[in-house]
């Protein structure tokens, strides 16, 4: 076992139990080991952070913005530029130690808030702070799960900073949660308490990011999305945020280079805002792990604006930028913090030189059922589930991923009843939303809500139908839950989902590895967790 690595926070990792001498992802020992000293040294800062505000002690929107990318860039997929992390480690040091002189008696901080090695030091320390440090396995399983859940909040969070809106009380709260899982006299029952206070926050995050898209670009609306290619050069956007891609589209009108979506980046086509720009082509491929192959074909500059990443193969990787939090060694970074213009001009000016997209597909595809959408439609909803048209909605979301074992989402939707209906958001998507399911009373029968983050509306529509109906229990609504997940914003979601109420969600392929036995058994005998099994098997449990 390499002695700078353990990382299972996300669910390719190696034989369900952890990667340990490279990661699934493509992330190297030494890359896993500068992020274990980020997550530390930002669980250190917020520490501090944490202690000025009981002090009274206001704490800057720069301070914020910092922890929450440090957070994000820990994310699986997201960066791999060991150069990039290690100055975001310096930088939080020396913010680091300019809040300590302002607080009084530093005695009372934990050792991360006080550490401030140099950068020969960075790897050994390392080894000593990696998720192994916590020796009981249920405090780790807790620990790494709220931790998780912080990094997925983290995402969101940043995307509504990118926005310009800010809520002081999640930052406090992310920061509060972050220095909590260097608390050794926090106890089980604490931790199981930070982990639903860490899902309310999830929905407050979901909330905050759906009313700054929404703002800024209106809300979704049901759309038909071209899947096929035009003839002139393209630039590629894949990621979640929507300001980069509002930059660039701005940025390249007149240019004679079209923009196209991949993975995520899909659900922009559904805001009204985004459908002015005449070069806004469609999207291009299928979900992220396809991307060798699709990003080859489609012959112009990708711009990555946050995960999910794979390593590049040469023959695109001269056209393979970064920016945000998102980076990989050997490609381009375009730089601009939060409330900053993004300059796009090199990128737009290789994609000139470009051939156009090779085509891979043709025709559209439907989406843009966030819960506006819905709710217009909720009067033909309710009538069908009343008539027994509709007999159940099937909550599809959460993430893609390159295992076979994935089959399993495509083959289940597939065999699902006609009278059942696909409630989705997130790149899981990609795994049904090419199928021709056709509709129920004029209601697709696969309802694409947008990005991983959407799941938030989904929440909405499930709350909505709950008061429509006249329940008292969020689990008595004609809704299952059978979601992939692959990282931490699926992690965010499941604890948005289990803070609301809801019960008996499945998850698969597998279960997370950072589940102790003992905390399994606690979300299995109080929430109904479950894993997932034969698509017969699970049809029959679900409908029988």
């Amino acid at each position: 076992m390499s002695q700078n690595m353990f990382c299972y926070q996300c669910q390719e990792t190696a034989g369900c139990t952890g990667c340990t001498n490279s990661g699934v992802c493509g992330k190297t020992p030494e890359v896993a080991a500068m992020q274990d000293l980020l997550v530390y040294v930002t669980r250190g800062i917020s520490a501090v952070t944490t202690h000025l505000r009981s002090l009274g002690t206001e704490i800057s929107a720069e301070i914020n913005h910092l922890i929450t990318v440090n957070l994000f860039t820990t994310i699986t997929n997201a960066n791999f530029d060991k150069e990039m992390i290690v100055a975001r480690i310096r930088e939080t040091l020396d913010t680091k130690e300019n809040l300590l002189k302002q607080c009084p008696d530093t005695s009372v901080l934990p050792a991360a808030a006080l550490w401030n090695g140099e950068e020969h030091t960075f790897a050994v320390k390392a080894a000593l702070v990696g998720v192994l440090s916590t020796k009981d396995e249920d405090i780790r399983s807790l620990r790494e799960m709220i931790t998780y859940g912080l990094k997925g909040l983290s995402a969101y969070s940043k995307h509504a900073n990118a926005l310009l809106k800010e809520n002081a009380e999640l930052d406090a709260f992310l920061q509060r949660a972050l220095a909590a899982t260097l608390d050794d006299s926090l106890t089980v029952s604490d931790y199981v308490n930070l982990t639903l206070e860490t899902g309310k926050y999830g929905v407050e995050g979901m909330a905050l990011l759906d009313a700054a898209n929404t703002g800024a670009y209106g809300h979704p609306e049901m759309t038909r999305v071209n899947i096929g290619v035009g003839k002139r050069p393209g630039i590629l956007v894949s990621g979640h945020d929507l300001r980069d891609l509002e930059m660039l589209l701005i940025q390249t009108q007149g240019t004679g280079v079209d923009v196209y979506t991949h993975s995520e980046m899909l659900p922009a086509h559904y805001y009204p805002a985004f459908k002015k720009y005449p070069n806004f082509v469609g999207n291009y491929g299928n979900a992220w792990w396809k991307q060798k192959e699709e990003f080859e074909s489609f012959n112009g500059p990708i711009l990555m604006t946050t995960n999910c990443i794979v390593p590049p193969k040469d023959s695109y990787k001269d056209r393979l930028y970064t920016t945000g939090a998102a980076g990989y060694p050997g490609c381009k970074h375009i730089g601009g913090e939060i409330g900053e213009e993004k300059d796009f001009s090199e990128i737009i000016e290789q994609a000139k030189r470009c051939a156009a997209p090779t085509e891979i597909e043709q025709g559209e595809i439907l989406g843009g059922f966030a819960h506006n959408q819905v709710l217009a439609l909720a009067d033909q909803i309710v009538d069908a589930v009343k008539t027994g048209a509709i007999r159940k909605f099937v909550v599809m979301a959460g993430c893609d991923g390159r295992a076979k074992s994935r089959n399993y989402y495509t083959d289940f939707a597939k065999a699902l009843p006609h009278d059942a209906v696909i409630l989705t958001a997130g790149c899981a998507k990609y795994k049904y939303n090419k199928l021709d399911l056709g509709d129920i009373n004029g209601i697709p029968r696969v309802l694409d809500a947008g990005q991983c983050n959407d799941s938030y509306s989904l929440a909405v529509i499930a709350l909505k139908l709950k008061e429509v109906f006249g329940l008292d229990d969020i689990n008595d609504l004609p809704i299952v839950y059978n979601i992939a997940w692959y990282e931490q914003k699926a992690v965010i979601v499941l604890l948005a989902l289990l803070y609301l109420g809801v019960k008996n969600i499945h998850l698969g392929p597998t279960l997370p590895a950072f589940l102790s036995p003992n905390v399994a058994k606690v979300l299995v005998e109080n929430f109904g967790i479950a894993g997932i099994g034969t698509v017969e098997e699970d049809l029959k449990l679900f409908f029988e």
